[in-house]
């Protein structure tokens, strides 16, 4: 009996003070969703060694760290401006809808760039294929689009996903045309 209080006792101690040494559970800064160290490029050299609150307000806002007010991985999701909205490219999403066109729209979210069909057959194809289309930036790239496209058998081959893009992509780039031509 004796003997289970010590071990007890030592157990709780050791997790005492591990718990004091790395800075709490709960102290913000424990690594796991708290703020860290930032590294600030300066050209040359960087310098994360130096302490935070050295930084000028300047490096801190290009190192992504906070400016003066506690930051937390629920700011992201708490933000104030309604106006914060992820901007689409509007050739992009033209195109997309024009290509696809024989595809029923399910969904359509021109906030987040999402457009969700259902299952279609194309003309003068025999499959029936859904698409999934996200527009992710308001630049005409092609890093700006992401295709998605299933049958009811599975996805798609990687070249017939390429070849929906690359129409998406060329129709985009005419009606760019069209409009600085007007």
């Amino acid at each position: 009996m004796q003997v289970r209080i010590i071990v007890r006792g030592a157990i709780l101690a050791g997790l005492a003070g591990s718990l004091s040494g790395c800075g709490g559970i709960g102290s913000g800064d424990s690594g796991l969703f708290g703020r860290r160290e930032p590294t600030v490029y300066t050209g040359t050299t960087t310098q994360s060694d130096r302490p935070r609150n050295s930084m000028t307000r300047e490096e801190r806002e290009y190192a992504g760290g906070d400016t003066g007010k506690n930051s937390s991985i629920w700011d992201a999701f708490n933000s104030t401006d309604p106006n914060n909205t992820v901007e689409v490219n509007k050739y992009l999403w033209q195109a997309s809808r024009e290509v696809l066109s024989f595809l029923p729209i399910q969904s359509v979210d021109p906030f987040s760039g999402v457009i969700v069909t259902g299952y279609g057959t194309p003309p003068g194809g025999g499959r029936a294929y859904r698409a999934t289309i996200y527009v992710t930036d308001p630049a005409l790239d092609a890093r700006s689009l992401k295709v998605a496209l299933a049958t009811q058998g599975g996805p798609v081959d990687a070249a017939t996903q390429r070849a929906v893009e690359d129409a998406i992509l060329t129709r985009a780039r005419q009606l760019r045309i069209q409009d600085s031509n007007l």
